[in-house]
């Protein structure tokens, strides 16, 4: 092996190495307790044989109902992902407000993940104020909401992904996508979500 074969590889390794050992296990629990990564939710019976599974979860200082909405709204070309809107937005602001238009949600209804708005997951089911179920209709994929109460203004939002990898088809590259990037949309998404339900709380008459 000549030199600088054998530094690249070495390099690949390394990157490898971290990435299976200690990033990965990192972003695929970021911000969850042990007890929220192991306990059910709703969603967990859709996807079998896993390649990917992730909760990360966030503290909102606000009860469910000022969270709840945030959620049912979200979407491109709906009030978008309160993450970084130049990627996954069409470089649209997300809402900072509530968006009565985009609130009466049903079971079937379409949540926009593509440029056009038309391609994206369907609402699986949902209890109003706890939970919210997401999923691709073929079983290889649910994202699931859930708000846990702890006390009457905080909260835990919890969200899991799960995904089962189809290597030999074309979804592999949206697959790793998700492999990859998915905690840097996450991560910002639910920090948003926590921003603008504690502005709106703080907004409200009995703030």
């Amino acid at each position: 092996m000549q030199p600088f074969t054998f530094v690249i590889a070495s390099i690949l390794f390394v990157l490898v190495l971290f990435y299976l050992t200690l990033f990965r296990p990192w972003q695929l629990r970021w911000g969850a307790t042990d007890d929220e990564i192991k306990r059910f939710m709703p969603g967990d019976d859709i996807v079998g044989k896993l390649s990917f599974n992730a909760t990360r979860a966030v503290t909102i200082n606000a009860p469910a109902e000022n969270i709840y909405p945030w959620i049912v709204q979200m979407g491109v070309k709906r009030a978008g992902w309160y993450s970084y809107d130049l990627l996954d937005n069409l470089g649209r602001k997300s809402a900072e407000s509530i968006l009565a238009e985009h609130q009466d949600i049903q079971v079937g209804d379409l949540i926009p993940l593509s440029p056009d708005g038309k391609q994206g997951m369907r609402v699986k089911d949902f209890r109003k104020n706890e939970w919210m179920l997401w999923w691709d209709k073929i079983g290889d994929s649910s994202w699931v909401w859930e708000i846990y109460s702890e006390g009457e203004a905080h909260s835990r939002l919890v969200t899991r992904v799960r995904v089962k990898y189809r290597w030999f088809s074309p979804a592999i590259a949206f697959n790793l996508l998700i492999e990859f990037f998915d905690i840097l949309m996450m991560r910002k998404c639910m920090l948003g979500i926590k921003r603008r339900a504690e502005k709106s709380l703080s907004k409200s008459p009995a703030g």
